[in-house]
């Protein structure tokens, strides 16, 4: 068995080839493996230097760290930017950050990604589009999924809504406006995930796929997917929690706007539903209002492709940081650490469909903006 080193390798992402395969290790731990510019430059370079390589048969992402695959991007970098004026220095990493993500979404090769741990934000953006390759996203029992963005005024970006859109009834609808965390079950029960592996396996695994023998990438995947056969996940997928609430979630979260849904869960009255609905208001009431709205409609819009998705992402995090709350609740969230953000709009009722609609204009013509060239 041979071992290469990748030139893409730094001292946060390690990237090397062994046995034919491509390992990507994420060694940021302290950040919990948030992305930096430094770690997004470093796994793109590694997957284009594989991409035609024909001693590279397939990717595995993962993390050595028992507590987080990846729990986002590099939010104080992008609060400081912020504060300093730099915009373009803000537009350049989530520009980078979106187009990786259209890397591993239309990647050629299967593409594999070991989920572990905390995987929310950006987390999303570098595992889910293992599903589009052939590869697969397998999830353990310590995976914490989510996409927070509404609680400090962002949105769900890195092309999640495309995968949100595609989740049965309003389940990513629910999920995209509340960014509630979800374990194991529920991500195999959203199709947000593809497999299931216990953490205390992982390490056998990922020796075996260092010496077994594999002629193709399929033969990886293959591979992968019978390891997984012996685990199964607790609860099973169809009695997990998202399962138990999935007709409260459709009946109130495929309504066409947030303060429709306030109003509807507010209507729930008997039993566990009322319950439910409770926890679900007390959730809203402490999200960005405008955030909620926008990440609705960014949800309603990802029916198209991925590429156009990802456009739409960039246009929303330059208007979001400049125009929207994402400033303040991150001071709020993570800097000060006070909760106590002061949303542009104080109540969900008071944000408009005019005020939600102009978030997604984009600063840039469309021959000028900087993902015009993405396809797919």
């Amino acid at each position: 068995m041979s071992i290469s080193a990748s030139p893409a390798a730094s001292d946060e992402v390690a990237t090397h080839v062994a046995n034919r395969i491509g390992f990507i290790e994420l060694e940021r731990p302290k950040a919990l493996n948030a992305l930096s510019t430094g770690m997004i430059r470093a796994i793109h370079a590694a997957l284009e230097q594989w991409r035609e390589d024909p001693d590279v048969l397939a990717v595995v992402i993962r993390s050595q760290h028992p507590r987080a695959f990846c729990a986002g991007g590099d939010i104080r970098f992008l609060y400081e930017s912020a504060k300093r004026g730099e915009d373009a220095a803000r537009d350049t990493f989530f520009t980078e950050e979106y187009r990786l993500n259209h890397a591993i979404f239309t990647y050629p090769k299967p593409y594999i990604a070991l989920m572990n741990g905390v995987v929310m934000g950006g987390g999303m953006g570098i595992s889910q589009g293992a599903h589009r390759t052939g590869g697969l996203r397998v999830v353990t029992n310590s995976t914490k999924m989510a996409m927070p963005e509404t609680r400090i005024g962002l949105f769900p970006d890195v092309g999640a809504s495309w995968f949100l859109a595609r989740t049965p009834g309003a389940i990513g609808r629910y999920l995209a406006v509340t960014g509630e965390t979800i374990g194991p079950a529920d991500a195999l029960y959203a199709g947000l995930a593809d497999a299931y592996i216990d953490d205390e396996a992982l390490p056998a695994l990922v020796d075996t796929l260092h010496s077994e023998p594999f002629q193709r990438g399929a033969d990886v995947v293959a591979h992968i997917a019978h390891a997984c056969e012996a685990h199964q996940v607790v609860p099973p997928a169809d009695t997990a929690p998202l399962a138990r609430a999935r007709a409260w979630v459709d009946r109130h979260f495929a309504l066409p706007d947030v303060a429709q849904i306030l109003v509807s869960l507010q209507g729930e009255k008997e039993g566990d539903a009322a319950g439910w609905a409770e926890q679900t208001i007390a959730v809203l009431r402490e999200r960005s209002p405008l955030s909620m709205a926008v990440s609705l409609e960014v949800v309603t819009r990802a029916e198209g492709s991925m590429s156009d998705v990802l456009r739409g992402d960039l246009d929303l995090t330059h208007t979001s940081f400049l125009h929207g709350d994402t400033v303040e609740g991150i001071r709020a969230r993570i800097i000060d650490k006070d909760n106590a953000p002061h949303w542009r709009f104080a109540r969900i009722e008071d944000v408009s469909a005019a005020e939600v609609a102009k978030m997604f204009d984009s600063p840039w013509p469309a021959d000028q903006h900087p993902l015009r060239d993405l396809r797919g």
